[in-house]
């Protein structure tokens, strides 16, 4: 069946559908990773937005029950050069079209994703549809024109958790340490604010010595505070940082309280609640690849990135905080510090570790931080 890709600037190209028929709307993004796509598609930070990859063959080792970041897909779209015929690994349930059409979610294939990702580099992500049953450019792009943009809409409250949890991976049978973590002899106890959390950020917590709970992203400050956590861990999430304002209200007043550890979405949200403004990224970082330096070691780590806005490190109030980590691509913000609170927090997401484990020591930053305070 065919299917059509169209942007807001008038831009439409041709393809074959797959997955779920139908119509979908979002902002259009790439992402340069060359695997994990089934991570992509179930990061909850992709809420709103359609995901081109980059590398042209996807779908080869098919889709497992391991591999999902969340309990369902998120993207509003996907868009790939070739979708791979075969599926191979003894891990695969289904094939990604099946898994895509199980979840309601419209892909295409065929498309030049060199050409597209060139035309978003240059002219700045926008919003995009793919459709399977509008096949005219012109009708299909003012169908995209006219829907729903990205800057200044709280994504964060369809993906957030609707009610607490506790998540400790450890206590399951058969679990095992990995290799390079040996069991904490004190256990901490820490809430995460779930602006659409990960599982694999919440199995690193667990693996350097945190008892969790998962609350939503509404719960209020003294609603915490309550709860007497030992810390708290701000995480990534979908949409503009600024349009979360019961969130950035919330954090303010934590700082001071608890040591605050914040990724991400959770990064800006602090960029916010210390008094400093986020921007719109001509197209975000999206991609495993990202190369950050350390401002104070020097050492340069390769991380894992989703995110179209950014904290204004102008902004931020230079009696206060304290400029950490930089991106060596565009040289925007990637972390600082509160030279008074136990606060940090970085952009980027370190439970991936696409390099050897190269941003794990921020979960021992966090735990020593954790322990000094408590």
């Amino acid at each position: 069946m065919k299917a059509l890709l169209a942007l807001e600037d008038g831009l439409a190209l041709e393809g074959e559908h797959f997955g779920a028929e139908g119509e979908t709307y979002g902002e259009m993004v790439f992402n340069t990773s060359w695997v994990g796509y089934q991570e992509i598609l179930t990061d909850p930070s992709y809420k709103g937005q359609i995901v081109a990859m980059t590398y042209p063959h996807i779908g080869n080792y098919g889709v497992n029950g391991d591999d999902e970041e969340s309990g369902r897909p998120w993207v509003e779209g996907f868009v790939v050069k070739e979708l791979s015929p075969v599926v191979s690994n003894f891990r695969s349930r289904m094939t990604l079209g099946e898994y895509l059409k199980k979840y309601g979610i419209v892909g295409i294939q065929g498309v030049d994703t060199r050409k597209l990702t060139k035309h978003l580099r240059d002219r700045g992500a926008m919003k995009g549809g793919i459709s399977t049953t509008e096949l005219d450019p012109r009708a299909l792009v003012k169908k995209v024109q006219d829907s729903l943009g990205l800057v200044g809409v709280d994504w964060v409250k369809t993906v957030t958790c609707e009610s607490p949890y506790d998540f400790d991976e450890t206590l399951l049978p058969g679990y095992e340490w990995p290799e390079k973590i040996s069991p904490r002899s004190k256990q901490y106890f820490i809430i995460c604010v779930d602006g659409g959390i990960k599982r694999n950020i919440l199995r690193k917590l667990n693996q350097h010595g945190f008892r969790v709970k998962v609350v939503p992203a509404s719960m209020s400050a003294q609603e915490i505070l309550s709860e007497k956590p030992d810390g708290v861990f701000l995480s990534n999430g979908p949409g503009d940082p600024a349009a979360v304002t019961y969130l950035i209200e919330n954090v303010r007043k934590l700082i001071g309280q608890v040591p605050i550890f914040g990724i991400c979405l959770g990064h800006q949200i602090l960029g916010h609640a210390l008094g400093g403004k986020t921007f719109k990224l001509k197209f975000g970082h999206r991609g495993g690849n990202h190369p950050v330096m350390d401002l104070f070691t020097k050492k340069i780590e390769i991380t894992s990135q989703n995110h179209g806005f950014a904290v204004d490190m102008d902004s931020l109030p230079k009696e206060e905080v304290e400029l950490t980590h930089i991106n060596l691509n565009d040289k925007t913000l990637e972390g600082f510090r509160h030279k008074k609170h136990p606060v940090f927090s970085v952009q980027y997401h370190p439970e991936n570790s696409p390099g050897p484990h190269d941003s794990d020591y921020l979960f021992e930053r966090f735990y020593a931080m954790v322990s000094h305070h408590a």
